[in-house]
């Protein structure tokens, strides 16, 4: 009997056979350290809903969501995401993207540094095919919104310091509205996310930053070790403010003591005795 074979196509690429980078340069200089203060801040916050550490995060790394010819047209590479429940390294190897049909897991939330005004991160353009069969690059937000849906997505204007963010909701992204803080919840991650005004290694300006959900600042691991020596050294005042309280007190009851010897032994020279009862 003869066996007819069966040509097989090839199978889909994952992270090691997908560009890591499409040549671009970051847009600004405080894209970088941005980037290190969500993660940083946030990180207790991901310890505690992954103790087993299955969680990913992403800064301007690749998320391929179909195959395409050069290969980086297929992806997206928000300036920073999240991913839950996916191992952070896969088979030992550091991940060189996010590649969506490997995965089959959305980001939870994306977020976009714009250092123009917006526009290409509110590009909602759909993917379209020509006549020929050439497809065009569709927009961010189309591909986040349609494609991708992830469930939320930030807009953050460096230069305007203006901040939009977006939940998917009834298949397509709803403008949310901030709270009372000024903030928006992310309310998976019970957290709320807004602009901080303050300095972040040597620069002072705004920041995208994280809150809880009772208003309190998240802190970096750097804001942390100086709270901690704040407490320390009140401890440390506390307990001396206890030491010279505790010595006052000694010294009272010795200068009490060394009246009464004193009264006693006037006293006594009255001939009068200070221990009797009569």
């Amino acid at each position: 009997m003869t066996q007819t074979k069966i040509d097989l196509p090839p199978a889909f690429p994952d992270h090691t056979q997908l560009p890591e980078s499409d040549g671009t340069f970051v847009k600004n200089f405080q894209e970088h350290p941005q980037s290190l203060i969500l993660t940083d801040s946030i990180g207790p916050v991901l310890q505690q809903l992954h103790p087993d550490g299955d969680y990913a995060i992403g800064q301007d790394c690749g998320i391929y969501w179909r195959e395409t010819e050069p290969p980086e047209k297929g992806a997206e590479a928000p300036d920073w995401f999240y991913v839950p429940n996916v191992p952070p390294l896969l088979n030992g190897e550091i991940r060189r993207s996010y590649v969506l049909w490997r995965e089959l897991m959305a980001p939870m939330i994306a977020l976009e540094f714009a250092s123009g005004n917006g526009d290409e991160e509110r590009d909602a353009t759909p993917l379209s095919v020509s006549a020929e069969g050439e497809t065009t690059k569709p927009g961010n937000f189309w591909v986040y919104e349609r494609i991708i849906r992830i469930p939320y997505y930030a807009i953050f204007e460096v230069k305007t310091r203006k901040l939009e963010v977006y939940n998917w909701l009834n298949f397509s992204y709803q403008k949310l509205q901030p709270n009372e803080r000024g903030h928006y919840p992310i309310t998976p991650l019970g957290v709320e996310l807004g602009l901080w005004h303050g300095t972040y290694q040597n620069q002072t300006q705004y920041w995208l930053r994280w809150w809880d959900s009772e208003g309190n600042l998240l802190l970096i691991g750097e804001e942390r070790a100086q709270l901690e020596r704040q407490r320390a050294e009140q401890e440390r005042q506390r307990a001396q403010i206890e030491r010279q309280r505790a010595e006052q007190e000694h010294q009272r009851a010795e200068q009490a003591e060394q009246k009464a010897a004193r009264l006693a032994e006037r006293l006594r020279a009255m001939g009068i005795d200070p221990d009797s009862e009569e």
